[in-house]
């Protein structure tokens, strides 16, 4: 029955798992390792499983791993190059032209350089959200906050973002 239920309901959320696991850490290997944990801690409560969320549950496991692994370690702090090459890799889209590359490159290095500025708390909403794709609850299960922080959080970054971007000669199209 474990390996039946953890194969419906695991192997599905891979790639949300590293994604996601790349992003708190930082680096790929420690992403890796922390999604095998994941895994290994998933696998041995699957049975223990509702059925219900299942990326929900996996997510709340991860962050659970997280903790428990920085309380064992220090946390190592990225520098501004490496946000810019997450930012990057996030917003790759596989588009050709040089002039699309150019436009895309400085738009990525303003980005990561605007969500340098943000505080920690704002820039982790807006990567979970609106770069990886999570949806509120399951940024408040990452996090381990309320939903409604996770919507007040995301609204006051973007507000600065869109602020930020308009100084910089942006044009950003107005949502109705």
């Amino acid at each position: 029955m474990s390996s039946d239920a953890f194969r419906r309901y695991v192997v599905p959320e891979l790639p949300v798992l590293l994604r996601v696991a790349r992003r708190i850490t930082g680096n790929a290997t420690d992403a890796e390792d922390l999604v095998q944990e994941t895994l290994l801690r998933a696998y041995r409560a699957v049975d223990r499983f509702d059925g219900r969320y299942p990326r929900a549950w996996l997510l709340t496991i991860l962050r659970n791993t997280w903790r428990n692994m920085n309380r064992r370690t220090r946390p190592r702090l990225l520098d501004a190059e490496d946000d810019v090459q997450l930012v990057r890799a996030a917003g790759a889209d596989g588009r050709s032209g040089a002039e699309e590359r150019v436009v895309d490159n400085m738009l990525d290095v303003d980005l990561a350089t605007e969500l340098l500025d943000l505080s920690n708390n704002h820039r982790a909403v807006v990567i979970l959200v609106d770069i990886d794709g999570l949806t509120y609850q399951e940024a408040a299960d990452v996090l381990g906050i309320p939903t409604g922080t996770v919507m007040s959080r995301l609204h006051r970054a973007r507000k600065r973002l869109r602020t930020r971007f308009e100084q910089r000669g942006y044009r950003l199209g107005v949502r109705s």
